[in-house]
This record gives structure tokens, C-alpha cells and sequence, in this order.
């Protein structure tokens, strides 16, 4: 099973629940893994608790881990920035899929981490 959903971001950088959005996505008799992957090199995909103060941390750190500006690719568009925190964050995940539903631990999330925004996002996921 493949499927797509689109998810509109507001910010330069924020973090997303979808959660709700790649379960909706999962056949209801599907057992097995969901690989969750964003089709774009300047977000990523990480599984972590949606709690809202915890994700501004993570839009913090990643700021402050990577500076916005001094970078040879911003001379072409100006999103080097962006690339290099996607990077660290990793473009999929895979969670297990138990009677049609996602198997994650009780303060677990799907999140995606917009770094080049506002954009509109593609995320795939595929059950095996």
C-alpha cells in the first residue's frame, strides 16, 4: 500500500503533528511497518512527543545548531540553512502497524520539521 497527503506549513521553521494524517492512511487490516517519508530536501520526519513547548525546543535547537546565515549555498538560494537541518533530522521513519493502527509508545509522534518555510509539503507512506 502507497499513499500521499499534503500538509501546508505557516512558519520558516515549525513542526507539524501528523500523526492523525499518515494513520488515516493505513489500511484498517494492515499489520507490518508504515515507512513515513517527506519528498523534499529542506524538512524532515522524526518520531517524538507532540507536547507544544517541546517543539518549539526542537525549532530552537535546530536554529541554534544551524546558523541561518554564512553558508556557500545561500550565494545560490539562500536555504543552506534549511538543507543542513533536514539533514540531521532524516527524511523517513518507520513505525510498526498492529491491526490497522500505529504501534507508538504512548507519548510518541509522527512530526514533521518544516525548515524552509511556508511550504507545501508532500509525505508518502507505504505499509509492508
Amino acid at each position: 500500500m502507497h499513499a500521499e497527503f499534503e500538509i501546508s506549513t505557516d512558519e520558516r521553521v515549525t513542526t507539524v503533528d501528523v500523526t492523525e494524517r499518515v494513520e488515516d492512511q493505513v489500511p484498517n487490516d494492515a499489520d507490518g511497518t508504515a515507512t513515513v517519508f517527506v519528498k523534499h530536501t529542506t524538512a524532515g520526519i522524526s518520531v517524538n512527543e507532540a507536547e507544544p513547548r517541546l517543539l518549539s525546543d526542537i525549532e530552537t535547537a535546530l536554529e541554534d545548531i544551524v546558523p541561518e546565515t554564512g553558508w556557500e549555498h545561500d550565494e545560490l538560494d539562500g536555504n543552506a540553512d534549511a538543507h543542513l537541518r533536514s539533514m540531521l533530522l532524516g527524511r523517513d521513519v518507520t513505525v510498526p502497524v498492529v491491526d490497522g493502527r500505529l504501534d507508538l509508545g504512548t507519548w510518541q509522534s509522527i512530526l514533521l520539521v518544516e525548515c524552509d518555510g511556508p511550504r507545501t509539503r508532500t509525505v508518502t507512506v507505504t505499509c509492508e
